[in-house]
């Protein structure tokens, strides 16, 4: 073996782990296989004799990398780019309610699901950084604040803020695996239906509703349980008849995938609190739907 695949090999050992980083970073599967593509082009050329901690100078170049894809997208959001939900992780939904794709359970080891991802993306790079390298996966402040330029003191700063716009998204989310299920299958069934006033009993009060079909307008937010009701019955999608729902694990939690002739047209993620549904987004858009894996769906 020469000393490339050496190298090759090393790096695939710790491939999970970066892709995981950059993810968290960067709510985009296809930026965060970018950022890790960065990083092992940097250490193909790097001496690799000078480093003593090979997993964290990658976790390093990762973060740098990602961090540099974050500040691009800012500055083409100030050219009126629209915004777009982050993509979700599918993974079948097990016999015991487990992620049963290796890969996807890497991603969400530590849990992140969409609602949090939502909440990152309203966060600064420095703060998101900050918050997904400390809080996330133990990397030191010493190490974030040199990452950033700035002081550890700074960094600790960052992670707090960022801590506080974060905790509310994971606030009385139902643990129950179980549980979950039942409500979004309840749902599903009554907007199948367009059973009005079972939907409004199965939202919570201040229910929010994000979709992202992809189009100019980019995500649309409805909010408030009467509204989304309302909405959901309106609209009658969920009632065609050509559409299939299959249970999946959308970001390690109950979802949806709605499957018309073999093809996905959308991906439901969903937050359930106190029993009934908090939050729902829709991953509607056909480009990014084509990019997912959904191999994991095969099976009804």
């Amino acid at each position: 073996m020469d000393e490339r695949d050496w190298l090759a090999r090393r790096f695939q050992g710790h491939r999970p782990r970066l892709r995981a980083v950059a993810y968290r970073m960067l709510g985009s599967l296809s930026d965060a296989d970018d950022a890790v593509q960065g990083a092992w082009l940097r250490l193909a050329r790097a001496d690799v004799g000078a480093v003593a901690n090979l997993g964290g100078w990658l976790t390093t170049v990762v973060a740098r990398e990602s961090l540099d894809l974050l500040r691009a997208r800012g500055s083409r959001r100030e050219e009126l780019l629209p915004e777009r939900l982050p993509d979700p992780v599918v993974g079948r939904w097990g016999a015991a309610g487990r992620e049963e794709d290796p890969e996807a359970e890497a991603l969400l080891a530590e849990g992140i699901g969409l609602a949090m991802l939502v909440v990152l993306d309203t966060l600064t790079p420095a703060e998101r950084l900050a918050f997904v390298l400390h809080d996330t996966f133990g990397v030191p402040f010493a190490e974030i604040g040199r990452l950033l330029g700035r002081s550890t003191a700074a960094a600790k700063m960052l992670a707090s803020r960022a801590r506080r716009r974060v905790r509310g998204a994971a606030a009385d989310a139902e643990p129950d695996p179980s549980r979950q299920r039942e409500v979004v299958e309840a749902f599903y069934a009554a907007a199948r239906q367009g059973r009005f006033e079972d939907l409004v009993a199965l939202l919570d009060p201040g229910a929010v509703v994000r979709a992202d079909s992809g189009r100019s307008a980019g995500v649309e937010v409805v909010r408030g349980a009467p509204e989304v009701a309302r909405r959901v019955v309106e609209s009658g999608g969920f009632g065609h008849p050509a559409l299939t729902p299959r249970r999946a694990l959308v970001n390690g939690t109950a979802g949806l995938v709605l499957v018309t002739a073999g093809r996905a047209v959308a991906v439901l993620g969903f937050t359930v609190r106190r029993g009934r549904v908090a939050e729902v987004d829709i991953f509607a858009d056909p480009q990014r739907l084509r990019r997912l894996d959904m191999a994991v769906l095969d099976e009804p």
